[in-house]
C-alpha cells in the first residue's frame, strides 16, 4: 500500500527509495503462539501516553507482511505511536480446522489490539486514542474493528480478553466492504473475491451456499455490521465509482465505497468517502483525518 500511496500523490519510486523508514523498537513481539501471531511497534516522542495507529497489512488474507506501515513517517513525526501485525492468512487457518478461515485473519486482529492494551504503560500508549488502519484486507480489517460490538469479556481470567477492541476511528485504503456474494455481485458484477474467506472453491459456489453462509456473512462482514454508536470511518479509493458495473480491478473497486455509503448516512455515523471526483470531503490530505480524529495537531 504504501508504493500505491506513493504514486497516487506523485512520489513515486524515488520516494520509496529515498525515505529510510525507521526501524520499530519492538519487533516480533507475540500476541499468540503461532508464528503468524506477532507485531512491531514504533515509539513516538512524548512523556504523555501517546496515540496510536493500529495498522494491519492488506494481500488478501494470503500475503503481506506488516513491515511498511502505511503513514509511519508522518505519525511519527507528528507523534503518534504506531503498532503494526501479522496474522494467520486463510490457507494456515484451514490447516487448524478454523471455521469459517476469516475468522483466524480478523479475530487475530482483535486479540492483537487488546493485548497492545495490555501493554500500554509499558509502551507508552493512550488507551483512548486508537486509530485502525489498512489498506485492502487490512482496511477490510479495519472497518470490521470499528462497527464490531466491543469483544472485551470484563469477567474474563484473561487479561487480554477484558480489554476493549473499539478504536477511536478508522481509515481503509481501497478496503473492501461487504463479504455477501450477492450483494458484491450487484455492486461489482464482475467480482470474483471472497469466497476464499468460506474456503469454497470458486464465487459460484459461494453464491450457492450463501444461504446456509449467512450467519457468518453478517458476523464477519463490515456492511452488516453497521450502527450508530460506532466510530469515524475514512474510506479512500482511486478509481471511480460506477455502481453495478464492471470494474477493472473488482478487489478494490470504489464501487464497495459507494455501496456502503447508504448504510453509513443511515445510520449516522461520521464518515468520508474519497475517490476522484467526490464532494465534500473534509481530509483531502488523507493523514489529516486521522490527526483530527486523534487529537493532534
Amino acid at each position: 500500500m504504501l508504493l500505491r500511496f506513493a504514486v497516487l500523490f506523485g512520489l513515486g519510486s524515488a520516494f520509496l527509495s529515498a525515505q529510510e523508514l525507521p526501524p520499530p523498537k519492538l519487533t516480533n513481539v507475540p500476541y499468540g503462539k503461532h508464528e503468524r501471531q506477532v507485531l512491531d511497534v514504533w515509539q513516538a516522542a512524548g512523556t504523555t501516553p501517546r496515540p496510536w495507529m493500529f495498522f494491519i497489512h492488506g494481500g488478501g488474507w494470503m500475503v503481506g507482511d506488516k513491515g511498511r506501515p502505511d503513514f509511519l513517517q508522518l505519525c511519527l513525526s507528528r507523534g503518534i505511536s504506531v503498532v503494526a501485525i501479522n496474522y494467520r492468512f486463510i490457507p494456515q487457518a484451514i490447516e487448524q480446522k478454523i471455521d469459517p478461515p476469516v475468522k483466524a485473519c480478523l479475530e487475530d486482529a482483535a486479540r492483537a489490539l487488546q493485548f497492545s492494551r495490555t501493554k500500554a504503560t509499558d509502551w507508552n500508549l493512550d488507551k483512548q486514542r486508537v486509530a485502525a488502519c489498512g489498506g485492502s484486507a487490512g482496511g477490510f480489517g479495519s472497518l470490521w474493528l470499528a462497527f464490531h460490538p466491543d469483544m472485551a469479556e470484563p469477567e474474563s481470567d484473561d487479561p487480554v480478553a477484558r480489554e476493549s477492541t473499539r478504536v477511536t476511528c478508522a481509515f481503509g485504503f481501497v478496503p473492501q466492504t461487504s463479504l455477501d456474494p450477492k450483494q458484491m455481485k450487484e455492486w461489482i458484477p464482475n467480482n470474483d473475491y471472497g469466497h476464499h474467506a468460506f474456503a469454497l472453491p470458486s464465487m459460484q459456489a459461494f453464491l450457492d451456499q450463501r444461504d446456509a453462509l449467512l450467519p457468518w456473512i453478517k458476523k464477519f462482514s463490515p456492511y452488516e455490521l453497521v450502527s450508530a454508536d460506532d466510530p469515524p470511518v475514512y474510506l479512500f479509493y482511486d478509481s471511480v465509482p460506477a455502481l453495478g458495473q464492471p470494474f477493472k480491478d473488482p478487489p478494490h473497486s470504489a464501487n464497495f465505497g459507494v455501496g456502503i455509503e447508504p448504510k453509513l448516512k443511515e445510520a449516522g455515523i461520521d464518515y468520508e468517502l474519497n475517490y476522484p471526483g467526490s464532494k465534500q470531503v473534509k481530509h483531502p490530505d488523507l493523514f489529516g483525518f486521522i490527526a483530527e480524529k486523534l487529537g493532534v495537531k
